[in-house]
Formats: structure tokens, sequence, C-alpha cells
């Protein structure tokens, strides 16, 4: 799958700062129908070229003027712009709203350093979920790794909702790897939800041991493994941006996946079967010592009761199961 350029902007910014100077833009907070959400990032290089948006375009101009001056200032500035209903109808919106936005030159003691925008760049091309934080009063910014020891409850909970914010006069800006969907058994259902996860930003990856089913004709141009699915997911090394289903209502084959999945911070697993057959599955995993709170975790029978029939249908319902639990629920509970 192709990175969108707003991926990009930590890179991007980095490559233009090494030929000559760079900033980025980040909105930090928003009233009424701004045009861009908290954490979106517009990368300003010293020759005023662009990357990203900030506002759709009604402030852009603005923004990289005074980018253009913290380059010279090596300061960061935060500025405060009232988008007018007029302008506002221009990027799509029906009323006017504000925003925030924190310029960053990179450069210098303060803000975001060439240093600390490389372990930013370095860990997205890892698939790290990272949190930059940037003092609104001190200008200090750190880069935190899930999984380091600074990463604290708060934190987590801010990738897990994917939600940038202000805490305490801080910016706390998310920047998460790619959603993941990952599929075992390449039944009819799973045509349609592929191409739907893609829709909505997902990386899919089809498993199957059963080489009729997980096969390149059924699936073209998708990643598919015929592994054993146990294995395959290990080796994909799940984390909280990635969501598990298991289709085949074989045993043999959904349980391994189940129970490999149990072992992640997934953020969802969906479970195909009607209700009596989620109870023997139940059943069965209780026989392996997994515990009420893990089984708490699965989504059975899979999918938001939309009444589905047809084969599109359940994975409407199931891919919508899927943003709810992003969205609402408890990530990698």
């Amino acid at each position: 799958m192709i990175r969108p350029e707003y991926e990009k902007i930590p890179e991007i910014a980095l490559n233009w700062h090494r030929n000559g100077g760079a900033a980025i833009a980040s909105v930090i907070e928003t009233w009424g129908s701004a045009p861009r959400p908290v954490g979106s990032q517009l990368a300003i290089s010293s020759k005023g070229e662009i990357a990203g948006s900030v506002s759709g375009g009604c402030v852009e101009g603005a923004v990289v003027a005074e980018a253009l001056d913290a380059m010279e200032t090596k300061c960061p500035i935060v500025l405060e712009f009232g988008v007018a209903d007029e302008d506002a109808f221009a990027v799509g919106l029906a009323c006017g709203g504000k925003i925030e936005v924190l310029v960053e030159p990179i450069a210098g003691p303060l803000g975001i350093s060439e240093e600390k925008l490389l372990q930013l760049v370095n860990n997205q091309s890892q698939g790290i979920p990272t949190i930059v934080s940037t003092s609104l009063d001190s200008w200090d910014s750190r880069v935190i790794s899930y999984g380091a020891a600074q990463m604290t409850k708060g934190l987590i909970e801010a990738l897990e909702q994917d939600k940038s914010s202000i805490v305490d006069g801080v910016f706390i800006n998310v920047f998460n790897p790619p959603l993941k969907l990952i599929v075992v058994g390449g039944v009819h259902i799973a045509q349609p939800l592929v191409h739907i996860a893609q829709n909505s930003g997902y990386q899919t990856m089809i498993i199957d041991p059963r080489e009729s089913f997980g096969s390149k004709d059924r699936f073209p141009g998708e990643r598919i493994s015929n592994e054993w699915p146990d294995e395959a997911i290990k080796n994909e090394n799940p984390d909280l941006r990635t969501a598990v289903v298991t289709l085949t209502h074989d045993p043999k084959i959904d349980d391994p996946a189940i129970l490999e999945a149990l072992k992640a911070p997934v953020f969802y697993i969906g479970c195909l079967g009607s209700t009596r057959t989620h109870a023997k599955r139940l059943a069965r995993l209780k026989e392996k010592s997994i515990d009420e709170d893990q089984l708490a975790r699965l989504h059975g029978p899979i999918g938001l009761d939309i009444g589905s029939r047809t084969p599109a249908e359940i994975a409407i319902a199931i891919m919508a199961e899927i943003t709810q639990t992003l969205r609402k629920g408890n990530l990698g509970q």
C-alpha cells in the first residue's frame, strides 16, 4: 500500500531540513467546524515548498510566512486563526471555526530537533507507535516510543484512541502506524471485506492454510499466507493497530489463530459463527485456560446486527464493528 502524503510529513520535513531548512506546523487545538483535525501537519521548506495541510487551504499562506520567519529566529510559535464563514465555505464547510497551529523550525535548541525528528521517522518506518510531546511553555520536545519507560498510561490511551490533544500545557501528538486487518479464512465473505477495509485505510492480509481458498485467483493482488494461522499471525507481530477476524468455521484453523491473537495487544478479534457456535468456541478456549477477561475481547457472533444476509452485507457489518471498536472501544484491552 502506498503511504498517503499526510503520513510522510516528518520524513519530508527531515529531507527539506537537510537540504536548506524546514519547519513543521501542527494543528494543536480546534473550535467549531475547523477544516483539519488536531494533529494535522504541514511541512514547509526554506524555499516555501509545502506538503500536507493544516486548514484545507484557507490559512496555509499565513502559516508559510510565519514558518519562514521561525526558521530565521529558530524559535517555535503558536498561531491562532479564525476561519470566517466565507473561507470555510470555500473549503467545503457549512460554518466557520478557529484553529491554533504550532510552528516548529527544525533547528536550534527549542522544539523538534533534527535528532528527534530522525527518531520519529525511524519509528514510523518500523511501525512503532510514537508520541511527540511538546511543552507550549518551554518548547521542550520529546519523542516517546511505545514500550519505553516514559510511555505513561495516559500516553498509551492517546495512542489507543488515536487522538492528539493538549494536556496540562503539553501538546501530545500521536503518530500511529497504519491500521492492519488480518483475515483468517479465504472464504467468500473475505473477498468484499478486504476491499472495504482497504478503502477504510487498512493494510490487509489473508491467511488460509488451504491453498484452494487462500489463492491468488480468489484474491488477486492481495497478501496471502498459506502458513498455519498461529505461525502466520506470530510472524506479523500484530500490535494495537491490528484487527483479526476468523471466518473459516473450522476450529482447527480458527482456534489457533484466536489463541495467538489473544497474546497480542490487537484492538479487535472477531469470530464468525452463530451464538451457539460461539458458545462452543468459548468452552473450547476455557479448556485451554483462557480466562474470562481474555474471552471478553472476542466479538462473536461477528459484526454489528444490521440484518446482513449477503457476503458483502456481512462484510459491511464486520467493518462497522471494527470501526466502532477502534473509535469508541478500549483498544488493546
